[in-house]
């Protein structure tokens, strides 16, 4: 009988225990190897030959796998329903005729982020079709707006940035051979290295970004009061960005008020609009992002370099990230010397998760690209920090509560860590240091059960939960986080079909609010990763899955998969085909990016003569037979790739150069 990956005892939380075996079939897997394509160079001509696992095992499929096809094919279904509810046939949205200000693009886009996802972990491919057209419309009827320009946001901050750019990653992992998609990375880099005069948003000098409000027409150095029009009322439900604001007292701030307002755009322009602030951290993706595609050392630099810069910030300022530089790269330049109050700082108006969200992007950006996990030092040293300023609650829940933001007085708002940076961070880099901060924070021995909470643009609610099943607990959560999604999903469908209002009334927000996609037990139970950090991080995986048949992104149709068992040297993955006629073929890919290699595949269960493959490729490829299932332990060496957006089918080498523009400056243009 194949055994359970074996689970060191110091990274079993108390409470956790070790997932009981499913049953497997007698009859045993055997190993063969392939010597035709696909290949690991990705080319056509190669002759590294990637080793094929056929699996003749049969067994009914599990629940999980049943429940996990459901959800897919349903989540197909309701995103199809979703698009044809809210989009007319050219994809733009039957909404407002005008729309002043600089918010509000981020919000479309994050809407229709569910399509390439789902397309990505095997979706059909009108889904893909779907998101493309829907970024594209978005993209226009926001340029007739006014907000964006050139493609991208003319200025804005890169908490909206990052949720806009959501949607890109995600089509770049869903077709990276797309041109346009390449060429938008490369361009949209250069708003940020300095190389484009229309975007003067970085000095490479101080490395640093100009201002919090960035974009295709550069830093926005001073605002009006009609860039924040239409975000007023939201920020009445914050405290206010300054501490001598007349009259304004606390805990929230009336900017709906005009008088304060113009006393909070005065102070804003003052104080807050020039300089970098730590959440321009999040910039990091977007040239990951264009490095991914393209291999240019020069964006891996980039994010290695800011990220530097701003882990140097830090030691100036005793070892807490200062939330505000000036433009002369002085610490506290416009604030009076104050390390805090900068622009999605420590003080207003999320505080310390904001930046802790920014600074784990940009450092687990740097594992990606160079492999080397002390890139990781900058976060753990914040969440370390915070722990430090933290005291054990006596009133309220019990466990360790951990100031989230900072004021002229002092520390203050002092609540319960979240745990979803610190499992995203773990789950980069499976040391033992990371996995303690993990299990440090309060509640984690009754971590298991999936919550039917859910996140902002059903983003990640269930991290935690994820983390304690890979290490044990509950072997029921797989099927519990996906039937938790697929009552979520029929919850908002029903809204969907109920929702008769004025479209020239919704709020901003209402095509994210109403997205019947939830995908983190998808990405969870495939991918062996949380749900991408929300504003702007890259979607991780131990694993991910190629369509041999189909030469495509995802799982085959009726193919199921779980990832059981990480850690920092394997993963268990259990493949289930549940078509009972045919047989399907899936490659997997180890990592996201194929940034990790696969040295071997046991295969559990099996006799001990036809148990182990060498493998020494990105990608491994499983035949199973109908209403066939293996079981695969992976030994792998993580972060030894170079991480890139190609597929098994087409390399960067394969990509046609990118199109350049006309000169026109011999004629003055």
């Amino acid at each position: 009988m194949p055994t359970v990956p074996n689970v060191p005892s110091d990274s079993v939380p108390n409470g956790m225990s070790v997932p009981s075996e499913p049953s497997v079939p007698s009859e045993p897997s055997r190993p063969t190897v392939l010597t035709d394509e696909p290949t690991d160079s990705a080319t056509e001509g190669a002759t590294d030959a990637i080793p094929l696992i056929d699996s003749n095992d049969v067994a009914v499929p599990p629940e999980w796998a049943r429940l996990q096809r459901e959800l897919l094919a349903a989540s197909e279904q309701a995103a199809l329903e979703f698009v044809d509810c809210y989009a007319r046939p050219d994809g733009t949205l039957p909404w407002r005729e005008s729309w002043p200000g600089m918010d509000g693009s981020d919000d479309p886009y994050e809407g229709f982020q569910g399509l390439p996802m789902l397309y990505l972990l095997g979706g059909r491919t009108e889904l893909l079709t779907l998101a493309r057209r829907q970024w594209d419309a978005v993209t226009w009827q926001w340029t007739e707006y006014g907000q964006i320009h050139r493609e991208f946001d003319a200025y804005y901050d890169w908490m909206h940035h990052g949720e806009a750019n959501n949607l890109l990653y995600l089509l770049a992992l869903a077709d990276p051979t797309s041109v346009k998609e390449r060429q938008r990375a490369v361009r949209f880099a250069g708003f940020y290295t300095g190389e484009d005069p229309e975007a003067a948003n970085y000095d490479p000098d101080r490395r640093l970004i100009r201002s919090p409000l960035t974009g295709s027409r550069g830093p926005r150095f001073t605002v009006t009061a009609e860039d924040w029009s239409t975000h007023r009322e939201v920020l009445d439900n914050y405290p206010p960005p300054f501490e001598d604001l007349p009259g304004v007292t606390g805990p929230t701030c009336p900017w709906t008020d005009d008088a304060t307002y113009a006393h909070i755009l005065d102070r804003m322009n003052a104080r807050m609009t020039r300089g970098d602030v730590p959440l321009n951290l999040t910039a990091t993706s977007l040239l990951t992002h264009a490095y991914l595609f393209t291999g240019e050392v020069r964006y891996r630099d980039w994010v290695l370099g800011y990220r530097a810069a701003w882990r140097e910030r830090a030691e100036r300022n005793g070892g807490l990230l200062p939330d505000n530089v000036g433009p002369d790269d002085v610490i506290g330049q416009y604030m009076d010397g104050a390390w805090w109050g900068g622009y999605y700082g420590w003080r207003w108006p999320h505080g310390a998760h904001q930046i802790l969200e920014a600074v784990a992007i940009a450092c687990t950006n740097g594992v990606l690209l160079d492999g080397k996990l002390s890139h990781l030092d900058l976060i753990r040293s914040q969440l370390d920090a915070l722990w430090d300023l933290g005291h054990d609650d006596q009133t309220g829940p019990g466990g360790r509560v951990v100031p989230h933001r900072h004021v002229d007085a002092g520390w203050t708002d002092y609540r319960r860590p979240d745990a979803r940076v610190p499992v995203a961070c773990w789950s980069v880099s499976h040391t033992t240091e990371d996995l303690d901060r993990v299990l440090r924070l309060p509640g984690s021995a009754e971590w298991g059960t999936p919550t039917d909470r859910i996140a902002k643009a059903n983003g990640a609610a269930n991290s935690e939960h994820w983390f304690a099943y890979v290490h044990g607990a509950n072997p029921d959560y797989p099927a519990q986080i996906l039937a938790v999604n697929q009552r979520q999903l029929q919850e908002r469908l029903t809204r969907i079909r109920s929702d008769d209002g004025d479209p020239a009334e919704w709020d901003v927000h209402h095509w994210q609010d109403m997205s019947p996609v939830f995908a983190e037990g998808l990405v969870q139970t495939m991918l062996g990763a949380p749900l991408h950090v929300y504003h702007g991080g890259l979607q991780f995986a131990t694993v991910r899955y190629f369509d041999h048949a189909a030469r495509r992104p995802g799982l085959p149709p009726d193919v199921a998969a779980l990832v059981e068992h990480v850690d920092g040297s394997s993963a268990t993955v259990h493949l289930v085909n549940c078509d009972a006629d045919g047989q399907r073929e899936v490659v997997v890919q180890a990592g996201g990016f194929a940034e990790h290699h696969i040295e071997h595949a046991t295969v559990l269960g099996a006799d001990v003569d036809a148990a182990q493959v060498a493998v020494d490729s990105r990608w491994l490829r499983v035949r199973l037979a109908p209403s066939g299932q293996i079981r695969l332990r992976l030994s792998m060496r993580r972060f030894l790739n170079d991480p890139t957006y190609d597929t098994p089918w087409v390399s960067r080498a394969d990509q046609p150069a990118l199109i350049r523009s006309r000169d026109l400056s011999e004629f003055g243009g």
